[in-house]
């Protein structure tokens, strides 16, 4: 990963490698929002709800091939995703908002 991109950013793909939920949770601000597959999460028990529901239905590894600063708190990180999900292959945009140390919208697109 770049050394343009925040720690944050960094963890929360190490974090999501071992699934860990609660470690996760913690990254992101109270009112947080991640937007996923066309929907829109906010607040903590809603990414909670998130990782343990859509995300924790397959099993898939991440490759990261890009990454990169794209303004003042804003990280894009590139990835591939491969696994046992329909397609078994996506190519994603994680883009990250960081308030602090703390993640305060994740969008993933491809």
């Amino acid at each position: 990963m770049s050394e343009d991109v925040h720690d944050v950013v960094g963890r929360y793909f190490d974090l999501a490698a071992r699934r860990d939920v609660e470690a996760i949770v913690a990254l992101f601000t109270d009112d947080a929002t991640v937007t996923d597959e066309g929907e829109t999460r906010r607040g903590v028990d809603a990414i909670r709800a998130w990782l343990t529901g859509p995300v924790a239905k397959y099993e898939y590894t991440t490759t990261i091939a890009d990454s990169e600063a794209l303004g003042d708190d804003q990280y894009r990180v590139a990835v591939r995703l491969e696994g046992n999900f329909p397609g078994g292959t996506a190519d994603l945009n994680y883009d990250f908002v960081i308030d602090g140390n703390r993640v305060s919208r994740l969008r993933i697109a491809p």
